[in-house]
């Protein structure tokens, strides 16, 4: 598991002043960085290999201004080509919403998946729940 702690900003809440949805997908990918950097360390465009196959978002509970928000991200499953993150958004020690990801290993050249290589494979694995 990997965490990331977001201190949200005032702009980003909304008018019923709680932090908008649209901000989690965001922070969510934040918490996916270090699965990126598997494949792509230097996180260049020019080597980018990963493409967004799927994304989901469950919203809990509301989240909030004034307290920091821990992103948790696990490797739900490794497949052939992909991988699916699964990620939760802790509030003062509450689950405030929790979503997945399915990230492809791609090959823009040519337009189609890749195997993902058995190291990145296995690093991958390590962060299952």
């Amino acid at each position: 598991m990997f965490t990331k702690t977001i201190t949200p900003r005032f702009g980003d809440a909304d008018g019923l002043r709680h932090i908008n949805n649209t901000r989690l997908p965001i922070w969510f990918e934040l918490g996916r960085d270090p699965f990126f950097r598997f494949f792509n360390p230097d996180m260049l465009f020019e080597k980018w290999n990963l493409i967004m196959a799927h994304i989901d978002v469950d919203f809990v509970a509301p989240l909030l201004l004034g307290a920091e928000i821990e992103i948790r991200t696990y490797v739900a499953k490794v497949g052939n080509t992909s991988f699916t993150s699964y990620q939760e958004a802790w509030q003062n020690g509450q689950l405030c919403a929790k979503g997945n990801a399915v990230v492809v290993h791609y090959d823009f050249k040519t337009r189609k998946p890749l195997p993902i290589p058995d190291d990145i494979r296995a690093r991958l694995l390590e962060h299952q729940p």
